[in-house]
């Protein structure tokens, strides 16, 4: 979540650790590909290959609101440092969105919307991981676990704070570890390093009962804890040590320890359950090691913006626009009669997340919320589809 690469906040997990994601892709394409040298990760549809929006204006729920965040992310002048974003400028994303939502706002027909977003859009795809459009969505969600300000007994895996001798850059990269002469260490220490030498103790934050939990609190970016009194409060991403994140589901599966089509949560839930002295070990493979921080109201993005489940995407920021209006077109997860089905889902949504796995323009992670449902959507959450971006037209 906000800043999972970091921040956001996934689950992200092309090597898929968490919440029931497959390992097993459903085809052999390198969705991770990185957009070659000097190419746009967008391209300008021509009429004839526009999308239909009918099935995206059937439901417009929490739409106004995700449109309404992203306006004032961009009436930051700080958003203007992130722009042009290839072809894109801030101000045709700020425009888009201000007509996007006057549209919203015209109560038109499902018919009447439709035909207004292609006569006033131009419409730009994602040219995937082929070229050919083709992305991979992936879930990642906010869980939710017990917790403690104080350690106790039960309450002793921490969730830490920034350190003081964490030294950033001027758009918030990390730059390394500032010694006592003043010097700089590159890179900070890897997540092996800190959690074996303890060097950031009396930097917690809070506590948690299980350290794999922990784990997921830094795979997702953010979790909201349950305090002993019963009351909630969000921890959310903060900045990371700069390395580079692994999976470690890809790991189990390597060792024998899950099989393939069976890695998911649950499964290693209920594997590290029942070898605790192994949570070291794999955790350990993974480098990047994220740090909090106390937040109020809802889970937020790396836009410093709330993310809304179904309505809020996370991509590449290098190379997508921030804040922009999108429609994604693929099968989701939907809750039917209690149970988490897989549906056909044309749906619009605003880019306003990064995830750590989530890299290259054949990626795209949906926020599904928060808590065990959203956990549960998140995990079967593995399908390939279209990232559609809608940009006003010239003149209009």
């Amino acid at each position: 979540m906000k800043n999972r690469i970091p921040l956001l906040i996934t689950l992200l997990l092309l090597s898929l650790v968490f919440a029931g994601c497959r390992i097993t892709q459903p085809s052999e394409k390198e969705y991770d590909k990185p957009l070659p040298l000097g190419q746009n990760a967008l391209r300008k549809l021509a009429p004839s290959e526009i999308p239909d929006f009918s099935l995206a204006c059937l439901d417009l729920s929490d739409l106004k609101v995700a449109v309404d965040n992203s306006i004032h992310y961009l009436n930051k002048s700080s958003s203007k440092n992130f722009f042009p974003s290839g072809q894109i400028s801030h101000a045709h994303v700020l425009d888009s969105l201000k007509e996007f939502k006057r549209l919203l706002e015209s109560n038109m027909s499902i018919s009447q919307l439709n035909a207004s977003i292609k006569a006033k859009f131009d419409v730009y795809m994602s040219v995937g991981c082929d070229d050919q459009g083709t992305v991979l969505f992936t879930g990642y969600y906010t869980p939710i676990f017990d917790g403690s300000f104080v350690r106790t007994e039960k309450y002793k895996y921490p969730l830490y704070k920034i350190p003081d001798d964490l030294v950033k850059g001027s758009n918030g990269e990390i730059l390394g570890q500032r010694g006592s002469d003043g010097r700089i260490r590159s890179p900070y220490p890897s997540r092996k390093e800190i959690e074996s030498t303890g060097m950031l103790k009396g930097n917690e934050l809070v506590w948690l009962s299980d350290p794999f939990e922990v784990y997921i609190a830094h795979v997702q970016g953010s979790a909201k804890i349950r305090l002993p009194n019963g009351d909630l409060t969000t921890v959310g991403y903060a900045a990371n040590n700069g390395h580079e994140y692994h999976g470690i589901s890809q790991e189990l599966v390597k060792d024998n320890r899950i099989p393939a089509d069976q890695i998911s949560l649950a499964s290693m839930i209920s594997y590290f359950q029942r070898n605790p002295a192994h949570i070291d070990l794999y955790v350990s493979k993974n480098p990047r090691f994220v740090f909090f921080r106390k937040e109020e109201g809802p889970p937020m993005g790396s836009l410093n913006e709330p993310v809304i489940a179904m309505r809020s995407i996370a991509t590449d920021k290098t190379i997508f626009p921030r804040g922009a209006l999108t429609m994604i077109s693929t099968t989701l997860p939907k809750v039917v009669n209690g149970s988490v089905v897989n549906k056909y889902y044309n749906g619009f949504a605003l880019d306003q997340d990064t995830g750590g796995a989530i890299r290259a323009p054949g990626r795209c992670d949906v926020y599904m919320g928060q808590g065990d449902i959203a956990g549960k959507m998140a995990g079967q959450t593995y399908q390939e589809g279209k990232l559609y971006y809608l940009f006003l037209k010239p003149g209009i």
